[in-house]
């Protein structure tokens, strides 16, 4: 086999294989047998059909476009191999000579794993902040509570919507006059100040009383999912059912001793600004470390390929689309109820993918150079938490995996793991640091009662 490499541009190369004639001649043969088991011949039992007869039914040309195929995916699979490639894109192949009895060449044109040399990945170091907590954000998080425990009552007759209220109208889109599909509702409920609606809708409702009626006028964002109405003016015609106003329970002790285990409002807020206190500790802990491993990124001489980014976009939302459907709905139903395209949703990814791209080459470059292996304890481990979440035996787990081929990504996600603690234990000034802290909040306070959802009078 011979092999020559041309550099198209900063991130495609032309790999040209030459095969001996020989092998050709083997591979037509292989290919023969495979279609004779595949294709009926009145006279002949499957895989037992001479060459030539098989030829006549089928066609020459159809046998060697066969055998080609079938050596370009044997000899790109070599070629990779001595050459020490790795393919990051799909491989795009074009048959050169395809001639009988001589040699058979072909080119295979792809985007190869990029040259990657690794900067200072230890005695990094990064500053930690902690931001202060405020009597205003201590203050806000009571707010909270007091918001979530709020009842609702029905507005007085003439009393005017106000930010913050809950109502039902009517509604009638028209854009230049013609309704359009999805813009009319009945009885239709809305939180004044979510922000669910388009542009200021739910702003020019404040001060509408119930049985009024009143035009909005707004814009639909450039973006809008719906591309017949992106960025063209919109009436709604609307009209107001029900209002009803958000009524907060008195912050005193009698409040707190309902809603938590404190007697006194003091001792309540000491516990907030307390569990806020820790929130920020292990918010400057996090941000410290990510900065250590944004460092090491940085450090990294790399020319990233632009299709990387792409497939861990591709990637993400496939991730996504997982996930919801888990929970019962379509990426289709995601995207309309957000009001983005695909196009949109890409090009939102797009920044973190790079990143994290970025960040996996390195903490497997760290682990290359720091000899990190995993051990079948730490699989077994990453396989047992696996078959946790997905109440699946780890048998049947572990089966699934190396059947699939996707063994290799669990153990590449150990040892990145492994490799983003090295780093942090070797961050100028650092102790040991134990695995990362799960990603969900402590609770703002710990001691709160379970409580019921908002309720009505």
């Amino acid at each position: 086999m011979k092999l020559s490499q041309k550099k198209i541009d900063d991130y495609n190369i032309e790999l040209t294989v030459e095969v001996e004639a020989a092998e050709f001649s083997k591979e037509i043969k292989r290919a023969a047998k495979f279609l004779g088991e595949r294709v009926n011949i009145r006279g002949f039992r499957k895989g037992n059909i001479p060459q030539k007869i098989l030829e006549q039914h089928i066609g020459k040309d159809a046998l060697i476009n066969e055998a080609s195929d079938m050596l370009i995916q044997k000899s790109t699979r070599e070629a990779f191999r001595i050459l020490n490639l790795i393919s990051v894109s799909e491989n795009k192949a074009n048959v050169v000579k395809n001639v009988e009895g001589e040699n058979f060449i072909f080119t295979i044109t792809f985007t190869p794993f990029p040259e990657v040399t690794l900067g200072e990945y230890k005695n990094l170091d990064a500053e930690k902040v902690v931001e202060p907590v405020t009597d205003e954000e201590v203050d806000k998080q009571i707010e909270a509570l007091r918001t979530h425990h709020a009842n609702l009552i029905d507005a007085a007759e003439d009393d005017a919507i106000v930010d913050g209220d809950f109502i039902t109208l009517d509604y009638t889109g028209t854009v230049d006059g013609e309704k359009f599909a999805g813009g009319e509702a009945k009885d239709q409920p809305l939180e004044i100040g979510s922000h669910k609606f388009i542009g200021d809708f739910e702003e020019q409702l404040i001060g509408a009383k119930v049985g009024e009626e009143r035009t909005v006028k707004v814009t639909f964002p450039d973006d809008y999912h719906t591309k017949d109405l992106a960025g063209r003016d919109a009436e709604f015609a609307c009209k107001i059912d029900s209002i009803k106003h958000r009524e907060l329970p008195e912050l005193n002790d009698e409040f707190v001793q309902k809603v938590s285990t404190f007697k006194t409002v003091d001792e309540y807020k000491a516990d907030v600004r307390k569990n806020m206190e820790t929130n920020a500790e292990r918010r400057a802990v996090e941000a410290q470390r990510q900065a250590v491993i944004d460092k090491a990124v940085n450090n990294m001489t790399i020319n990233l390929p632009p299709v990387m980014i792409e497939n861990r976009i591709t990637q993400m939302i496939n991730d996504l689309s997982a996930q919801l459907k888990m929970q019962g709905m379509s990426i289709e139903q995601y995207m309309a109820f957000s009001g983005i395209d695909m196009d949109k949703m890409r090009e939102d990814y797009r920044k973190a993918a790079e990143r994290n791209v970025l960040t996996d080459i390195m903490l497997e470059k760290v682990a290359d150079a720091e000899k990190i292996d995993v051990a079948q304890p730490e699989l077994d481990f990453e396989i047992a938490m696996m078959a946790q979440m997905y109440r699946t035996p780890p048998k049947q787990i572990e089966n699934y995996l190396k059947e699939s081929g996707n063994i290799h990504n669990v153990v590449a996600t150990i040892r990145r793991r492994k490799a983003t603690k090295f780093i942090l234990d070797n961050m100028a000034g650092a102790e040991k640091v134990e695995e990362p802290a799960p990603a969900e909040e402590i609770k703002e306070s710990t001691e709160t009662k379970e409580t019921t959802e908002t309720k009505e009078d």
